[in-house]
């Protein structure tokens, strides 16, 4: 611990004398503030207030307008979110001259009263000024694919899982699980970690209405500035945010035949002080679904065919304050809470070696998660320049109860088996940041950050001892990018992280596990001309385990097959090599790229024999070996006509893992995925969207999932002066059911589970946004190291709620 706080104290200290300035060079303000033009316009010969008079605000520079509004009842007008500099405000009405003041504010003084402004009449009349402005769906950036879901029309209506579909790069499976080259990533919401993603993503992003998107970023080689996140990489959600002055927000409501979804947001600013909040929440109506598993053992061969019939709950809420104290200094904080459960009753006919029994089960499961951060920015007169620092609590609590009656024929009814398990974890965090622009392409970052996380599992009733894990980590950072030649650029770093685990095992046992990792980065990006780009690039990645895969609970919700996780688990350590192409051709895009990975102590899901009941077969998770990955992607989008879009994105990555230890090497197998997407605006705010998704088998050390296909389709329509829209969202219409096998073989064991559970899904939508909004983005803080369970969401109750 001595050794993590040094670390982080040592280049704190550098950094905050750093940031102290004055700074190093000179330049022109950058400022990160706004400011208010203000004045009352009177008529020159009654001096009565003029109503409705036309304002507009004419940058003097460019002779463009940036803002403008009219007059109230009193004549007064103020126009907000006006930067520092020099402008030229026009004022005019119908009857009388046009009247043109120059005004200038500046960053020390960003609000400005005119005061009395004075219109002579005249049979003049002021021209309005309209300003339009549209970005493009995809943009290719040095180290990242931004996907701008805002100017994507038809996903008014949906919720995040839809929109992570059309994403470059990402796989959607049937539960919401995202994907990225055939490996888990990491979700950030504004470039922070959530408790309800660490938990299970698919249920967060069901949460997330796609209108209060504003873009996603998918970023395959995170630079040395981020967490050493694993072999996937980052998927970053940029939430809509609103700067203008008064209120603005959105509703939004999805009623369907398996779920229903409700989310409220509303923004509120005034001045240079912003506040908004948020509220939602999920029902799903309980399903029956089919479960048949089979386990085989060297001393029982057990089967059970039954249903389970579970429904799922969620909700959250959100209040957020920013303020800028003037144009270098800015405050914002954030709170947020969620609460999800899943479970319900099953009952399954048991064949234990040719003994028939009957089984009924009861499952329940809950979590709830607190997240709090503070963040602090101060820039200065050297445009580009800042010195951040943030801190960040995290807190959860799970529960896991479970009940279970066998009895067999022509016996007494069996003894119920009861058990539960309540998880708690706390994370601290305390973040700091400097970037220093060298000149106009030459930037140098550094950082500095701390991460202090407990866990605490009762994972057994009658144990005297419950599992207290600590890891601590300890990270510095250092970055430049700079431009080679005009057309090549390069960006590279490298990371330092220092971490330290102690734990207490069942028997009171004192473990310790601590390490030291080095990671360095590299990209190297040439643009052959206006529209296409080449990259290369290289990072030394980590993924530790979270506490899905460590809890060492029993857990015998199936008496059969046994679930616990492994405290004993070293991280994931991987190496990325990517070759990337993009090009734009006349509104169509095609993004290409090949990528080598090798992870050593690839963690996964391993079966034996349990050691409590030879009966039985216990899952667990273990460092399986060496897996080495080819694999390619190709995105394309293209426009037949202007409003019609194509679009389709495959994957293809290779499998093999190899163990030294156990002298194994499983066979090279092929995954891939593919989705294909129409997407028509029609006359009269119609839209209509088509999408398939193809998922090929999945391979793992000890087994494998069977292939999945699904498709939907949505038609939209706006409404109330394309403020609102009502659509009907469809999933799986001619299909009710879908059938997924999963086979697991081991050295002492065989096992299979068949899941037939009900997909058809039809909902109707409805999304409704009011007030003026223009949309900015934070920096945020960013834990993003911990690999996080991938079987979350998609287990029996995990896969009957999906879209």
């Amino acid at each position: 611990m001595k050794k993590l706080l040094l670390i982080c104290f040592t280049l704190l200290t550098v950094i905050t004398a750093k940031a102290q300035f004055p700074m190093m060079g000179g330049g022109n303000a950058a400022p990160k503030v706004t400011g208010r033009i203000s004045a009352t316009i009177i008529d020159s010969l009654t001096k009565q207030p003029v109503e409705y008079a036309t304002v507009s605000i004419i940058n003097t520079k460019t002779n463009k307008a940036v803002n403008g509004g009219l007059t109230d009842t009193k004549g007064k007008v103020a126009i907000s979110g006006i930067a520092p500099g020099d402008y030229k405000m026009v004022v005019g009405f119908i009857g009388y001259t046009t009247k043109n003041v120059m005004v200038k504010t500046t960053p020390e003084k960003p609000d400005n009263n005119l005061g009395n402004i004075v219109l002579a009449g005249s049979s003049s009349t002021l021209a309005e000024v309209t300003i339009e402005g549209k970005k493009s769906v995809i943009e290719n950036k040095i180290d990242r694919m931004v996907y701008n879901a805002e100017a994507d029309a038809t996903n008014a209506g949906g919720d995040a899982t839809d929109l992570m579909r059309k994403v470059p790069m990402l796989s959607v499976d049937i539960n919401g699980n995202v994907q990225l080259r055939g490996s888990a990533v990491r979700v950030l919401i504004n470039g922070k970690p959530s408790g309800t993603m660490a938990n299970s993503v698919a249920d967060a992003l069901k949460m997330i209405p796609a209108d209060q998107i504003k873009s996603v970023e998918v970023i395959t080689n995170p630079s040395a500035k981020y967490d050493a996140e694993g072999s996937g990489g980052i998927i970053n959600i940029i939430t809509k945010k609103s700067n203008a002055e008064g209120v603005s927000g959105s509703v939004n409501a999805n009623v369907g035949t398996r779920q229903n979804n409700g989310n409220f947001n509303l923004t509120a600013k005034t001045g240079r002080l912003s506040l908004n909040t948020a509220l939602g929440t999920m029902y799903a109506y309980p399903q029956e679904s089919r479960v048949i598993f089979l386990n085989e053992t060297p001393s029982s061969r057990v089967l059970q065919d039954g249903m389970s019939d579970w429904s799922r709950q969620m909700y959250n809420g959100s209040f957020g304050l920013d303020y800028d104290f003037n144009a270098y200094n800015n405050i914002s904080t954030n709170v947020k809470y969620n609460r999800f459960y899943n479970g319900g009753p099953g009952f399954s006919n048991v064949t234990v070696n040719n003994l028939t029994a009957t089984n009924t089960s009861k499952t329940d499961a809950s979590n709830g998660n607190l997240d709090w951060n503070v963040d602090y920015r101060k820039t200065s007169k050297k445009a580009g320049e800042e010195f951040s620092i943030a801190g960040q609590l995290t807190s959860g609590r799970n529960s896991n109860e479970f009940s279970n009656q066998l009895s067999y024929s022509g016996m007494p009814a069996g003894i119920p088996v009861f058990s539960q398990n309540i998880g708690r974890n706390k994370e601290y965090t305390l973040q700091t940041d400097y970037v220093y622009p060298v000149s106009k392409t030459i930037i140098l970052e550094a950082g500095a950050k701390g991460i202090l996380r407990n866990i605490k599992s009762e994972y057994a009733q009658n144990s005297a001892q419950d599992f207290d894990y600590d890891q601590n980590v300890g990270a510095a950072y250092s970055t430049i990018s700079f431009n080679l030649t005009p057309k090549i650029k390069f960006k590279g770093g490298a990371r330092i992280e220092y971490t330290e685990i102690d734990f207490l095992d069942a028997n009171g046992v004192h473990n310790k596990n601590d390490y030291f990792n080095f990671f360095p980065s590299a990209i190297l990006s040439q643009t052959v001309n206006g529209s296409t780009t080449i990259k290369l690039a290289y990072n030394k990645r980590i993924q530790r385990p979270s506490l899905a895969y460590l809890n060492p609970f029993r857990n015998e919700a199936n008496q059969f097959s046994v679930f616990q996780g492994n405290p004993d688990l070293d991280p994931e350590l991987s190496h990325n090599i990517e070759f990337a192409y993009s090009t734009f051709i006349k509104g169509s895009m095609i993004n290409a790229s090949i990528f080598y990975r090798r992870t050593n102590g690839i963690i996964e899901n391993f079966n034996r024999v349990d050691d409590v009941d030879p009966n039985k077969i216990m899952t667990t998770f273990n460092n399986v070996g060496v897996s080495e990955s080819f694999g390619l992607n190709l995105f394309g989008s293209y426009n037949p006509i202007p409003k019609w879009t194509l679009m389709s994105n495959i994957g293809v990555n290779t499998y093999q893992v190899d163990n030294k230890v156990l002298n194994i090497n499983t066979d090279t197998y092929l995954n891939y995925n593919l989705f294909l997407r129409s997407a028509t605006t029609l006359k009269k705010g119609f839209s209509f969207e088509l999408y398939g998704v193809v998922n090929s088998p999945r391979y793992t050390f000890q087994g494998k999932t069977g292939a999945m296909f699904f498709y939907g389709a949505a038609v939209k329509k706006e409404i109330m002066k394309k403020q609102g829209s009502i659509g009907l969202n469809m999933l799986n219409p001619f299909n009710n059911d879908l059938h997924i096998q999963m086979r697991n073989r081991a050295t002492d064991s065989f096992q299979t589970q068949d899941i037939y559970y009900p997909l058809r899904f039809v909902a109707a939508t409805f999304s409704y946004k009011f007030g003026k909004l223009k949309f900015t983005e934070k920096k945020k803080i960013k834990n993003d190291d911990v690999k996080q369970d991938q079987q979350q969401g998609g287990g029996m109750g995990g896969m009957g709620q999906g879209k």
